[in-house]
């Protein structure tokens, strides 16, 4: 893994961009990590800039695997993001709001 960007960097930092997404890509099928682990691990508590790389740049990688607090899947993609996590086997608890269910973090929270 890349080393992290200085205390200031941006998710506009080519260093940054780069380590999220070398991050990203390691998370294990069936696992995933929330914005602010995926921060933590680069030594971070940018969990916004993380998710403004995913947004930019996400396509690139696993994009299903990092998963909002509580977790709930990336921000308009549900429907797609479920596709993936059944495909996966990835752990899925129903929930009442818009989603329409939510990720077991505990059953399935990655750690590097």
């Amino acid at each position: 893994m890349p080393a992290p960007e200085p205390a200031g960097a941006t998710p506009d930092s080519t260093g940054f961009v780069e380590a999220v997404l070398v991050v990203v890509a390691d998370i294990p099928s069936g696992q995933v990590a929330t914005y602010g682990d995926v921060a933590a691990l680069l030594g971070s508590r940018g969990a916004r800039a993380v998710g403004q790389v995913m947004a930019r740049s996400g396509h690139e990688v696993p994009w299903w695997r990092v998963v909002r607090a509580g977790g709930r899947p990336p921000a308009g993609k549900a429907d797609r993001a479920r596709r993936h996590y059944e495909a996966e086997g990835t752990p899925l608890r129903p929930s009442k709001d818009d989603d329409g269910y939510r990720i077991d973090l505990a059953a399935c929270r990655w750690s590097a």
